[in-house]
């Protein structure tokens, strides 16, 4: 496992904790995916409910609050495959 999917794991569990209760993936360009649910974040490569691709540093301002999603979304920046709805939901739980 890359340091950044070991880094992204610990960012999410510390800033959503176990308060996601959709199914979510992150997938991160040239460094893997990491699965969030209800139990939290963990490295994996799942099927989920929608899937958000990104490049490493669109994920950490993204993490850090220095990026919206929506404006990440709307640039191109960020890709959401599958569940609108979910994806937003994850949205909200990170700011």
């Amino acid at each position: 496992m890359s340091d950044v999917i070991t880094g992204a794991v610990a960012a999410l569990n510390e800033k959503i904790g176990t308060g996601f209760d959709g199914l979510a993936k992150f997938v991160i360009n040239g460094e893997g995916s990491v699965i969030i649910d209800s139990d939290g974040a963990r490295a994996g490569d799942d099927e989920a409910d929608v899937t958000m691709t990104a490049d490493a540093d669109v994920f950490q301002s993204l993490i850090e609050g220095e990026l919206d999603a929506t404006v990440a979304f709307m640039s191109g920046k960020l890709s959401v495959d599958g569940d609108m709805g979910q994806a937003m939901k994850l949205a909200a739980s990170l700011s």
